[in-house]
């Protein structure tokens, strides 16, 4: 399915958003006739979150078509009388690139920084929003995580981070400080997340707050890592 310059536009501004604008662009998404994991695809949002902003959206049976047929494009395949186009759709593809993942990993897995990239994603590394990000307190885990995604996840379109912090701490000081240790621009962080006073307050406060760092675009990238993951459980894990 091609979406318009426009759609495509507030997608890749998402993470610049307040909360209630990225709903809107879920939603707006879910009106064209996109199903919730195509949607996950193109904006990092959890299932129950989308499920939560589309309950009052109802699809046209040509859209539910829609989304079957692209769930499985199988050459030749009619539905409801009309022929479709024999085109692999995104879920071919995301196999493909699992598939080939797999086989890659046999050799990576003789390297010991991708096996100590890997093992440290897995332990610490976000596995639900379908694109590769970390959050840590620490910006040398940060800057090993970065290393390791650079060295061997497909090209991106750069980097964005984002700070979660206490109210007393210094937003401005702590922007700065993680801006300098992760060679992230400025521009490229997003909205903090400041937790207000009497939520459950540690009292040993991080000085900088932790950090999430993520690349912009890896929807690819996230397969591959998943896989890799999963080549792993199946060789180690069991």
């Amino acid at each position: 399915m091609e979406l318009e310059a426009a759609v495509l536009e507030r997608v890749r501004a998402y993470d610049t958003y307040s909360r209630w604008e990225k709903s809107e662009v879920g939603r707006d998404l879910r009106r064209l006739g996109l199903s919730y994991g195509e949607i996950m695809d193109l904006i990092p949002v959890k299932k129950s979150t989308l499920a939560t902003w589309c309950r009052d959206i109802e699809l046209t049976p040509e859209q539910l078509d829609g989304i079957a047929l692209r769930r499985t494009p199988l050459p030749g395949r009619t539905l409801n009388g009309d022929r479709y186009s024999t085109q692999p759709g995104r879920p071919l593809e995301i196999e493909l690139i699992r598939s080939q993942t797999k086989l890659e990993a046999h050799h990576l897995s003789h390297d010991p920084f991708w096996t100590a990239g890997l093992a440290l994603y897995w332990g610490e590394g976000s596995k639900t929003q379908r694109r590769i990000s970390m959050a840590n307190s620490d910006p040398s885990v940060l800057r090993l995580f970065r290393l390791w995604a650079e060295t061997y996840l497909p090209p991106d379109s750069g980097w964005r981070a984002k700070i979660d912090l206490h109210a007393d701490n210094d937003e401005v000081k702590a922007r700065t400080w993680w801006s300098e240790e992760l060679s992230v621009s400025l521009a490229d962080f997003t909205k903090s997340y400041v937790k207000p006073d009497g939520t459950g307050h540690r009292k040993n406060h991080l000085p900088h707050g932790v950090c999430t760092l993520y690349k912009r675009k890896s929807t690819n990238a996230y397969h591959t890592t998943m896989a890799w993951i999963e080549f792993m459980q199946e060789r180690f894990g069991r």
